[in-house]
């Protein structure tokens, strides 16, 4: 078993370990289901971290040939990190379908 932290609340957010519950007993099935509700921001916020670092790199570099071009460096930027926000979404939408408890 693992301990997973399960919420007084029918689907509160509030309580998976950070602000309340009680510990959960779940199978490795459930576990398992959990990790990979998880993976889709643990790989995409990695890869949008390297990649949003690149882009603002290059933004900055933008802005320092190009003063004016301050909007589309900060454009870009929020693009990258605009997929990492959407697939935090999928993530949390995910797990909060799994059954726990």
């Amino acid at each position: 078993w693992l301990p997973v932290y399960r919420s007084p609340r029918n689907r509160s957010y509030a309580g998976y370990g950070l602000l309340g519950g009680e510990i959960a007993n779940i199978t490795t099935s459930q576990g398992l289901a959990i990790l990979a509700a998880c993976l889709p921001i643990a790989i995409t916020g990695y890869l949008s971290a390297i990649y949003q670092g690149r882009v603002a790199a290059s933004g900055i570099s933008l802005i320092a040939k190009q003063p004016t071009q301050v909007g589309r460096g900060m454009t870009l930027s929020a693009l990258v990190e605009t997929y990492a926000i959407l697939t935090f979404l999928v993530s949390l939408l995910a797990v909060s379908n799994i059954s726990v408890g």
